[in-house]
């Protein structure tokens, strides 16, 4: 609206009212090429439009969920240290490992089989550890890096969450 204001008082040729516009300090041709100026700036940061460009295919990356449980802490961190490793070489968003809290299974039973004797007692246990990883990857890449050797006792479990 004012570069239309602008060129109408340019072309119409009307001095006194460009004058009182600008108060006397710069001509309406020097404002207009300003304003040209400008607007051309504004425009060249727009994008050209594309016109008849094949579209790619585009990897869907998808959220993935590793979830690694062990008895053994040693072979469950060398685990979850080797993918995170090999995750970060592939260049891939990686949240973890989480360390979510040990499972303590308990089972109190008597020595004795027959109930006679002395009230003695066997306390066992099972510590039962678990990790989360998350990573933002297409699945073909998760299929390359949990390809790494793991460990014994090491169960993984993968899922996958579309958005």
């Amino acid at each position: 609206l004012l570069c239309g204001v602008l060129c109408c008082l340019h072309f119409s040729g009307n001095r006194s009212r460009s004058s009182l516009l600008f108060k006397n300090s710069l001509d309406t041709s020097e404002v207009l090429s300003f304003l040209l100026f400008f607007i051309f700036e504004i425009m060249s940061t727009y994008a050209p439009a594309k016109k008849d460009v094949a579209p790619q295919e585009e990897q869907v990356f998808h959220r993935i969920r590793i979830t690694l449980t062990s008895r053994n802490v040693k072979n469950l961190e060398k685990v979850c240290a080797d993918l995170k490793k090999a995750s970060v070489d592939k260049k891939l968003h990686v949240t973890g490992p989480v360390r979510l809290p040990t499972k303590i299974l308990r089972i109190t039973t008597r020595k004795a089989p027959s109930g006679e004797g002395t009230n003695t007692w066997d306390r066992f246990e099972m510590r039962i550890h678990k990790r989360l990883i998350d990573l933002h990857a297409p699945s073909e890449v998760v299929k390359q890096i949990t390809s790494i050797s793991i460990e014994p006792g090491v169960e993984v479990d993968v899922t996958i969450n579309d958005r």
